[in-house]
This record gives C-alpha cells, structure tokens and sequence, in this order.
C-alpha cells in the first residue's frame, strides 16, 4: 500500500514551500510542504490508476497544498469524460488558490469540448471565485480556436468582479483571444465599459508583453493605452 501523505513528507522542501508561500496569499505555511512540481508528476505518473489513487481523489478536503496540486495531475491524467467531470465538480470547491485552479486542465476536456460547454457556463454563474477562474482558464484553454464563438468574449467580460485572481484570468484570457481571436476580441479593449478598467489595461500590458502580438498590433494597443 501506498501511504500518499508519508511520500509527499518524504518529498517536502521547505525552503520551496517558503517560496511557494508568498506566491501564494491566503494559505498558512504550514500547509505546504514545498514539494516541487517534477516529483509530484512523478508520483501521480506512479499513482496512476492505483485504489490508493482512487481512494485519495475521495478525501476532500486535502490539508496541504502539496496534496491538492497532485489531486489536480491524477485529475488530468483521468480519460473518461463524465468520470473526470464528476471528479472535478466535487474538486473545485475546495480550491482556495491559484496555483491548484490553474494546474487542473484534464486532457479529456479538451477532446470533449462541446459536451465541456454546459459545465463551463454553469461554472461561470458560480459565487466561488475559483470556480469561476477555472471557467474562464477553460474558455481560454479550449475554447479560443476551433471551438470558438464570439459570444464566449461576453462571457468571460461578465466575470470582471472585485475578485483579483478572478480578474487576472479574466485579462489573461483576453490577451490570449487578442492572439487567436483579434478582431472579435479587439473592441474590447478598444471601447470603454466592455472591461473594467483594471482588465482593460491588465489586458493591454499582457498583450504586449507576448510574443503571439505582432509590432503593428501591439502599436494599436499602445494607442489605446494612452486613452485609458
């Protein structure tokens, strides 16, 4: 049997978790272990399809962050969809930070796209302020190319709230829509009140901080910027 717990204390760096600490407001130190991210891939890869693994995925709440960010790898690894989405229904509650919210990206979701999209806009409507972050990584994720609509822009510029990670998504997301999407996803940064304000140019400067934009789309963005 494996004693999941004991491996992660066996894993624990704690000069990593005092790192990891100030990235990651609102948890208390003593509820992470500073496990690094490689190990914990490699024991999910080892716990893969294992009772224990199973049995772990069950024991919500998690204590430490540790334990949370490798139920988020098993979560990505799981290749039935419905299965996958139960699991991470029970899952998103009980996630208070954004390291965890942005590691989970199951791989199915991906390959089941429209039957993901009821969940997305449900997820959307959620008071869970991480909840609601995973949706807009989701509409990001796997909904800027192939699978896109327009209306998925009004989506995620609903979610502009007082919430910081919430809002930091939400501009993630449109710089990446100004990278795959410009043209639908340009006017919402060029008019005002689409975005709130902090979005809006928490847009512009991720946006011209990546390499997807080209010189002549960042200049109109450096035009937009001086109006703000």
């Amino acid at each position: 049997m494996i004693d999941i717990r004991a491996r992660l204390l066996e894993m624990a760096e704690p000069s990593n978790a005092d790192f990891l600490f100030r990235l990651t407001p609102g948890l208390r130190r003593e509820d992470l272990l500073g496990v690094r991210t490689p190990a914990l891939r490699s024991l999910a890869r080892e716990l893969r399809g294992t009772p224990e693994a199973a049995e772990f995925l069950q024991a919500l709440p998690h204590r430490y962050l540790d334990e949370n960010l490798l139920h988020a790898l098993l979560l990505n690894d799981v290749r039935d969809f419905d299965a996958c989405l139960a699991e991470v229904d029970a899952f998103l509650p009980y996630m208070d930070n954004w390291a965890v919210c942005d590691a989970l990206s199951p791989t199915c979701f991906k390959k089941n796209a429209a039957a993901l999209l009821p969940s997305v806009r449900r997820w959307l409507g959620e008071g869970h302020p991480y909840t609601r972050r995973f949706a807009v990584g989701a509409l990001m994720r796997w909904f800027l190319t192939e699978h896109f609509q327009p209306e998925y822009l009004d989506w995620a510029a609903g979610q502009c709230c007082d919430e910081y990670y919430v809002n930091m998504m939400v501009a993630w997301y449109f710089a990446t829509a100004l990278a795959k999407q410009l043209p639908a996803a340009l006017p919402y940064v060029q008019t005002e009140g689409r975005l709130s304000p902090w979005v809006r140019r928490k847009t512009i400067q991720k946006a011209l901080e990546s390499d997807r934009i080209n010189a002549e789309q960042k200049e109109t963005l450096r035009e937009i910027r001086k109006t703000l």
